[in-house]
């Protein structure tokens, strides 16, 4: 059985979205894998701005609308 493929949600959806997000999330909106944005958020490469928060890091969702409204 095939895996559903998840669908990237919108910029008017995601400019809802709370403060911060996941990496998962973020990277579905993004439209890349989760391990390739890990990977880049921990060579300090990743397009969007990341913060620590406990053991892991999330993405500023400010971050993640500018990146996508081309700014």
């Amino acid at each position: 059985m095939a895996t559903p493929k998840t669908t990237a949600p919108t910029l008017a959806q995601i400019k809802k979205w709370p403060a911060v997000v996941s990496i998962p999330q973020a990277a579905t909106a993004i439209g890349c894998s989760r391990s390739q944005l890990y990977e880049l958020v921990k060579r300090g490469e990743a397009p969007v701005r990341t913060i620590p928060y406990g053991r892991r890091h999330v993405v500023i969702t400010a971050s993640l609308v500018a990146l996508l409204e081309g700014a």
